[in-house]
């Protein structure tokens, strides 16, 4: 198996319990960014500098979009390979960290025990592993995987999510992972002909997500798809979306917010990330 890459000594900032854990938004794209050296992995890492280190991580990724609210549960989680057609060296990653079936069942009762249940068939998905195996190489912070539902509305995430903001108190990561446009039909398309150029659909649904999360105005931002002029354009289905919203459930009003990545790639692909606190 591939290990984590080494993280170079002091990168890290300070593990401090005197304040809350920020909220983190990443724009995971690619899962080449997973093994390449480039401005989009680098920014991965980059994260590492503004978050201390966390007890445990609680991950929402685009790729675990089901019918029901899941937890992974299992103390050992696999590194689930969730894509095909790319180079063997993907399929060789092991991010081996750690679950934590104590917090898994915490945050099923923070979100309704009716309304939501524990799995032991899921794991880490690569919108979860690209994006840690950079920030905590060492794999060595407990992750559990949150599922989302297909089948509720954006409004029904939103508040779901609401309920996951204490954690960030009791030193947790809340870590949405998907892309604020994601639009892979373009994407490909213009991969393949060469147009490397941001359709003005794609910086216009950016800039209206940049908008409402500086100004922390929620409704806006939980409106906008399917509502948006350009959100269908943006997201053809809401899977890549709405790690976004549970994100930014987590916030408060208080919390400072940061664009450390504000890029695209293959043309539409918003690799937008962001920081609240």
């Amino acid at each position: 198996m591939t290990n984590p890459p080494e993280a170079s000594a002091g990168s890290r900032a300070p593990s401090s319990r005197a304040s809350r854990m920020p909220v983190v938004f990443v724009g995971h794209g690619s899962p080449m960014h997973a093994i390449e050296d480039n401005r989009f992995s680098r920014g991965f890492a980059t994260l590492r500098e503004l978050v201390p280190k966390p007890e445990a991580i609680v991950a929402i990724s685009a790729h675990w979009f089901v019918n029901g609210t899941y937890l992974t549960a299992q103390p050992n989680p696999r590194t689930i390979h969730d894509f095909g057609g790319f180079p063997q060296a993907l399929y060789e990653i092991d991010y081996p960290a750690p679950g934590n079936g104590a917090l898994a069942r915490r945050i099923r009762a923070l979100l309704g025990e009716e309304r939501a249940a524990l799995s032991t068939d899921w794991g880490l998905d690569h919108g979860t592993w690209c994006v840690l195996r950079r920030m905590f190489p060492e794999a060595d912070v407990p992750v559990i995987q949150l599922s989302i539902d297909r089948r509720l509305e954006p409004a029904r995430h939103f508040e779901l999510a609401r309920s996951l903001g204490e954690l960030r108190d009791e030193g947790v990561l809340l870590l949405g992972s998907g892309n604020v446009v994601h639009n892979l039909r373009d994407a490909f398309r213009r991969m393949q002909t060469g147009d490397t150029d941001t359709p003005e659909w794609a910086r216009s649904f950016d800039a209206t997500v940049r908008d409402a999360v500086l100004q922390h105005d929620h409704a806006a931002l939980v409106s906008l798809w399917p509502g948006y002029e350009t959100a269908r354009l943006a997201h053809p289905t809401p899977d890549h979306f709405l790690p976004l919203l549970y994100a930014q459930a987590a916030t408060t009003d208080a919390d400072p917010v940061r664009f450390p990545m504000e890029a695209f790639d293959l043309g539409s692909v918003s690799m937008r990330n962001i920081v609240w606190g």
